[in-house]
Formats: C-alpha cells, structure tokens, sequence
C-alpha cells in the first residue's frame, strides 16, 4: 500500500469512493454511524460512547486513528480488535479492487476498514475522523445516524487553514443535512462557522452551553437537557477536560435514545490509552520503581493546558515530564502552560521516527516556556536520569501519540487497560 502512495495530493473524495465502489460498496452495508471530528478529545468522547452503547447490550465497532502499538487498534470490531486473519484478508481484497492504482495508506486502509465492518455483524459503528473532515477518507457516509463534534483548536494547519474559522469550517464538513450534531464548548469564531452550515444543511444541533449542560457537584458528575437531570459518578477518564467529553458522549446517547444503563457505562467503562493514563507495573516501572508514571498523548497547546489542569488535581509531589514531539508541532504552544514551580522536562525523542523533532530544538522551547531542561537520547535513558535525580518523582511522557505508542511498547502493558 505504501508504494501505491500517489506523489501528489488529492483534495477530493473521488478516488476513495472509485476504490469502495470496486470493493461493491462496503459504506453502503454499514451499521448505522457515528461519525465523530474535532482537535481535542475525539479519542475520548468516542471511548464513552462506544463504552455506553456496549454496556447496554450494543455490539459495537470502531474506527481510530492512529494506533499506539500495533494497526489493528485502528479497527475495533464486535468482538474487539480486528483478528489478524481478518485484517490480512481485508486488506488483499482492497489491493485486489485497487488494482494497482494511485492510493494513500490512509484511504486503502479506510477502505479495509470499511470492508471489515460490512462482514461483522453489529449495532453500531464509531467513525473517528483522522484529519479535517470535509476531505477525510471517512466523510464517503452521507447519512449517518448522528455527528460529534469536538473542541476545535489550531492544530494541522499546513492542511486545515491558517485561522481558526477555516479549521472549523474542515470540521463542520462532516454535516449532512437533517442528521443531528452533537456540539461540544467551541471558541465563538468555531461556533460561528458550525452554526452556519448547520443552518444551511437543516442540521439540528445540540450545542453545549445552550441545550445542554454538564458540570461536576459534590464528586458526582451533573448532566442535564431538556430531557431532564442525570446524576452520575465521575468519568473514569481522568482530567478536568474529560467533563465535557462525558457530556458529549451523554448527550449523543440521549439522542440515539439510549437509557439509564448506557450512561452508567459511558463514564465508568470507557479506557481510552495514552490519555492522562497511569501506567501499572512494567518494564518502566523497573527502571523507576519508587516513580509514579503517567503517560499522555497531547499534543497541541490545548492539549498542554489540558494536561496542566489535570496535574493541579494530582497531589502535590515533584514532577519530571519526558517530553517528545514531532517537528511539525507548536511544542512553545503546549509547553507553555505547563511551567510550574517543581517541574522540570527531559527533552527526548521518538526511535527510529524521522519526523520526530530535535531534542535541542525541543529543549529550547522548554526553557523559553519556562521549565528547566535537560536533554536524553531516550526514553529510557531519560527516565533512568529521572529516577537518579528524584526516585519519587511523579513522570509524565507527553507530547506526542508516537511517543506514547513507544511507551506502552517499551513498558510491555500494549495499549489495554491495566
């Protein structure tokens, strides 16, 4: 599939729906769809529903991009993820449908994706988009049951705009006409663009803040529209952040008509990896084994004030980030928020990723944001220094999905909940 990688961009949707339509149409035989896009806590917001549908009784099935450790995270079945055996044959029946012709590995591996699901039976299927929306290979379902969309942020901007509106406007393609949209807290300028193409398509939209609402009271999470009140335990995704997230997830299960037994689930039983995620005892954790070791995958500056916020939450004990990103990256954008008083960051990389960006370059933004830096040339030289310099710290990776996707190789847990 990558050598079939065209040498130029596509900016259509044409060559994706050539490939499904020699494949006999697999979008076509889908479970009905919920099709989720946004910056910041797609992952997540998609965890809770998958995680409330199957608690009361759905077979569901997902699709997530990128994988942590090994593609077949990327398509979730019934069952779970995708069985080698199913993969392998998935992917031959598209290279045999494509017949050698032009295609990204985003849209071949889409389209196997596609075929996969159409041969499992379920209830539900969960489209996360990869980037964008208007042009993601996703966006080939013109009627799915219900969209998502999450926080818009400046992030891709090589791809998706330059200005907030035009991010937000590539987001906002995922509408269709008459299907509702569920609409986490945006920035008015996103706000703005959503609304107007909601109005233009006939979309009824679920905005929060204006017909639903979601806050925290007394340890308990508090959700509410015009349905009524529910009063919930906490998400068990931790972070301030992931309050809005289970909101999401509640009003998209409000909406698919779902009851009492699917919000339960929703915030209780999602795992979502590499999101504020605490790692169990591994390979890692006998490097550092007096450490306390946390591992997030954000990447942008949202993601770094979100990352911020959930410290705060955390008790107080002296903190050490072993931070990696990629070149393409605000890394200034998300250091920034997390200068504190007892932190500090080891600048590392991610192996064998040529995108990765320089640990000198990387160094230099966290001491121009404030952190006092040291460079490593790996994780686990860095958390060895770290270990050495305080054994009870608390360490937290971040920066980067392919950063923690090393981790959780590295610790040996894969991407499964502890």
């Amino acid at each position: 599939m990558m050598a079939l990688h065209p040498s130029e961009i596509d900016l259509t949707l044409d060559r994706l729906r050539g490939l499904l339509a020699a494949l006999g149409h697999p979008e076509t035989r889908l479970a009905p769809v919920i099709h989720i896009a946004g910056t910041n806590g797609k992952g997540s917001t998609q965890a809770m529903i998958r995680a409330g549908l199957a608690g009361a009784g759905h077979r569901v099935q997902a699709y997530t991009s990128p994988h942590l450790v090994q593609f077949h995270e990327r398509i979730r079945l019934a069952a779970g993820d995708i069985p080698e055996t199913t993969l392998t044959k998935a992917l031959q029946a598209t290279l045999t449908a494509n017949a050698g012709g032009a295609m990204t590995f985003y849209e071949g591996t889409t389209a196997a994706a596609f075929h996969a699901f159409a041969n499992d039976p379920a209830d539900w299927l969960l489209l996360e988009v990869g980037l964008g929306g208007r042009l993601d290979a996703t966006n080939v379902i013109d009627t799915p049951a219900l969209t998502v969309i999450t926080p818009v942020a400046m992030d891709h901007m090589d791809y998706l705009g330059d200005t907030l509106a035009k991010i937000a406007g590539e987001k906002a393609g995922i509408l269709k006409r008459r299907v509702p949209c569920i609409v986490t807290r945006q920035q008015d300028e996103a706000l703005e663009v959503i609304e107007h193409r909601a109005a233009r398509l006939g979309v009824p939209l679920h905005v929060q803040g204006q017909h639903w609402h979601v806050t925290t009271e007394q340890g308990r999470l508090v959700f509410q529209d015009e349905t009524g009140l529910l009063d919930l335990p906490l998400p068990a995704l931790r972070g301030p952040h992931q309050i809005d997230n289970a909101g999401a997830a509640l009003a998209a299960l409000r909406v698919l008509g779902q009851t009492e037994p699917a919000f339960e689930a929703a915030v209780t039983q999602a795992h979502w990896p590499a999101r504020m995620q605490r790692l169990p005892k591994g390979a890692l954790t006998d490097i550092a084994p007096q450490a306390e070791l946390w591992l997030d995958g954000g990447h942008n500056p949202a993601a770094g004030h979100a990352l911020a916020e959930t410290l705060k939450t955390l008790p107080p004990r002296p903190e050490i980030l072993i931070c990696a990103m990629m070149a393409d990256k605000d890394a200034a954008g998300f250091l920034a928020p997390l200068a504190a008083p007892n932190r500090r960051l080891i600048a590392t990389t991610v192996t064998d990723e040529p995108r990765s960006m320089a640990i000198a370059e990387l160094a230099k933004s966290a001491q121009t944001a404030g952190l006092p830096t040291s460079q490593s040339p790996s994780i686990s030289a860095a958390l060895t220094a770290a270990a050495r310099e305080n054994p009870a710290a608390r360490v937290i990776f971040c920066g980067s999905l392919f950063l923690a996707g090393e981790v959780l190789a590295t610790h040996g847990t894969g991407a499964k909940p502890a």
